[in-house]
């Protein structure tokens, strides 16, 4: 890990939750659509996943106003399925029960993209093998975007109603105000690495990957986050890795980051307001 950064390489993107204004309907959308299930239900909260693991929390709040085409917060989540069976499979439910938005092959991926019933964007999406991927002069990953061929797809789906054990939040897709903000807490602060760079826009990883948070200002959106939509994500430290939430916290103050301490968590927020969570897990070795 280097010293300068809060975060090493082995850092990943855990759950994430929405604040939404039906709970019952977002649920049912997650479930039929996305093939999560149901882990853990309270009067205003639910928490989904794929067998014991918890991908996505969705909060019930029904003052939260919608959030306006000028706040800063999520432009996707992705989630990111294991084999193309299951994503032939997601193909079939989102053909059949809902409205696909688009498709793409991305060279590292190929993706689904969608609108859920409160106006959240989401990617569906399998990885390409790491050893396929497309790499510039200077290491990082080409990340492009061309036509995807459905067809494919459609022909290796297995009919499941379900996402199969391996399915996780590869990445999140982030509209922001400013990417230089952007590049100046995800990048600068928090020792992730730049993979491709545009005028409007930045993909940032940790470890490698093609990215974990894509970054963009292609809505010029000049307000913080709020209402609606992304209530907060996580970054997993790996305690293999040898940190901590000790470690990250003293780390934060050493970068001038406020940070929160709740309970089993850190709690940060970036330069629009948009909150990230922190907790540790001992992932497999």
């Amino acid at each position: 890990m280097d010293s300068r950064s809060i975060f090493s390489d082995l850092t990943s993107i855990g759950r994430a939750a929405l604040t939404v204004q039906d709970l019952d309907r977002m649920v049912s959308f997650y479930c039929t659509i996305v093939g999560l299930s149901v882990l853990e239900t309270s009067a205003d909260t639910t928490t989904l996943g794929v067998g014991p693991e918890p991908l996505l929390v969705l909060i019930e709040d029904k003052s939260a106003q919608p959030r306006t085409p000028q706040q800063a917060g999520l432009f996707h989540i992705a989630f990111r399925y294991p084999t193309d069976v299951a994503l032939g499979a997601a193909l079939d439910r989102v053909q059949s029960e809902w409205n696909l938005d688009g498709a793409a092959d991305h060279l590292v991926s190929e993706a689904l993209y969608l609108t859920d019933p409160e106006n959240n964007g989401l990617e569906l999406y399998i990885d390409r093998p790491r050893g396929a991927w497309p790499y510039r002069a200077n290491g990082t990953i080409k990340i492009g975007t061309v036509p995807l061929a459905l067809d494919g797809l459609t022909q290796s789906s297995d009919g499941s109603q379900t996402a199969p054990t391996g399915t996780t939040i590869g990445h999140l897709h982030l509209a922001v105000s400013s990417i230089d903000r952007a590049r100046g807490f995800y990048v600068d602060k928090l020792g992730m690495t730049p993979q491709t760079t545009m005028e409007s826009a930045l993909f940032v990883a940790f470890g490698g990957y093609h990215h974990h948070l894509g970054l963009n200002t292609w809505q010029n959106r000049a307000e913080p986050a709020g209402g609606c939509g992304l209530a907060w994500f996580e970054f997993v430290v790996d305690l293999n890795d040898g940190e901590s939430l000790e470690t990250v916290h003293e780390q934060c103050l050493t970068a001038n980051l406020p940070v929160t301490t709740t309970g089993s968590y850190l709690e940060l927020s970036d330069p629009d307001q948009i909150k990230i969570r922190v907790r540790t897990q001992k992932q497999s070795q």
